[in-house]
């Protein structure tokens, strides 16, 4: 294990890019606007623990390949560390450290007490196998389990990982402590201590908050329309959810493609089509369109669910959707949201629309700790319980202080994590 590396800049550099830049942005716009002062700010922009760690693999044909990994834990103030596990060739260090920021906000906002941490390894899992994707993780997961454990920092599935990989670290640290630990992951398989309604929280979340918000702008989700970009985790779940729903789903993309039906896709049968082929491409049902299209068109909702800084000032302009719902983490950089925003439409921030997975896995987290499992309608219940509370706060504070929801949004999560800081002090 290697302690890191260079100094973390802690302020958002004039025309700089990337998802680091564009959580300080949001965190200075937040600060600012609650009055704090600058060693404050600083606090929260600079995590509080990362590291980098060296992943020698050995492939299935007996050559050695070296791989780099991260953990970054931003903030512990009301309670350990949470965060995502993603596998991903684009997997950088600030890239981590700005999820890791969000998933501070995230946690303060739906009043989960966690404090925010993520972690990523360089690796394109689609081009290894299941065998050596399971010796990465468990290197991994030897590499760092002195920060992780459940009263310190908790992993969960995002990005190219999964139930399986959630098992791998759960038996390679319980392996290490000498006893059985459940509550060290969540987003692990049922049989193993996972949480019914894991695997499609953050859909179901994403889903509530959508329809609450088409119906704000007075528009009844059973005649809306919408697109989805990426149809992985969040995605796929959220198409079907919002079929469910009423709302036709007219356009859907992964990063293959990209298809869309002016009457609406059917999603159960465009399921069936990606568990055969592994792409919405090719879609007997549907027509085959550029990726950009999905962004752009003219729906009632737009569900980003891919990845990060997808709506850009190079196209924001070009969006028509009057309500977006970001299932992915930061997929709106700060000049696409001014755009936005003046355009007129209605952003429901991320660290809002995307919580439904870390509600879940703390209910995942609090019944392993007790050994005691709730049923699939309890979770639903007390996860459209915590969304809609959140949406209605988030609302009421925009409302009140003249501001977007995004920055509403922040400046209650950051006053409750500074509330949390001032409160214990610091030390020595």
């Amino acid at each position: 294990m290697t302690a890191l590396q260079e100094p973390v800049a802690l302020h958002p550099a004039p025309g700089a890019t990337g998802p680091l830049n564009d959580a300080r942005t949001q965190l200075r716009e937040a600060t600012t606007l609650l009055g704090y002062d600058e060693g404050l700010y600083s606090m929260l922009a600079t995590p509080r623990r990362e590291v980098t760690v060296s992943i020698p693999l050995r492939r299935d044909d007996g050559s050695t390949e070296l791989l780099v990994g991260h953990r970054v834990q931003h903030n512990f103030s009301r309670g350990p560390a949470k965060g995502g596990l993603r596998y991903s060739p684009d997997v950088d260090l600030d890239e981590v450290r700005a999820l890791a920021m969000w998933m501070t906000w995230k946690c303060a906002l739906l009043d989960v007490p966690y404090g925010g941490a993520k972690g990523g390894v360089r690796i394109d899992p689609r081009h290894y196998s299941q065998a050596e994707l399971e010796r990465v993780t468990r290197r991994y997961t030897s590499e760092i389990s002195p920060l992780i454990g459940p009263e310190r920092d908790i992993p969960a599935p995002d990005i190219g990982t999964d139930e399986k990989t959630m098992a791998w670290i759960m038996d390679t640290y319980s392996v290490q402590q000498g006893h059985t630990v459940l509550g060290v992951t969540t987003g692990k398989p049922i049989s193993l201590g996972g949480s019914r309604g894991r695997a499609t929280a953050t859909s179901r979340g994403v889903v509530h908050v959508a329809l609450a918000a088409l119906r704000s702008r007075g528009i009844d989700p059973a005649g809306a329309t919408a697109s989805v970009q990426g149809f992985g985790k969040v995605g796929r779940y959220a198409a079907r959810f919002l079929a469910e729903a009423g709302t036709r789903v007219l356009a859907v993309s992964d990063q293959y493609g990209a298809v869309f039906a002016s009457g609406g896709l059917d999603v159960p049968a465009l399921e069936k089509h990606v568990d055969a082929t592994g792409s919405v491409v090719g879609f007997a049902d549907g027509d085959e369109v550029p990726a950009e299209a999905v962004l752009e068109a003219d729906v009632d909702l737009l569900v980003p669910a891919a990845v990060e800084g997808v709506l850009r000032a190079d196209n924001a302009s070009r969006v028509r959707a009057r309500i977006i719902v970001e299932g992915a983490n930061g997929p709106t950089t700060p000049e696409a949201d001014r755009i936005l925003q003046e355009a007129g439409r209605l952003v429901v921030p991320d660290i809002l629309a995307n919580a439904g997975g870390v509600i879940v896995s703390y209910f995942e987290w609090v019944q392993a700790n007790q050994a005691y499992w709730w049923s699939e309608n309890e979770v639903e219940d007390r996860l459209a319980e915590r969304m809609l509370a959140a949406w209605g706060s988030v609302n009421e504070a925009a409302a009140r202080l003249g501001i977007p929801l995004r920055t509403a949004a922040t400046v209650l999560a950051v006053e409750r994590v500074a509330q949390a800081h001032q409160l214990r002090g610091l030390y020595p």
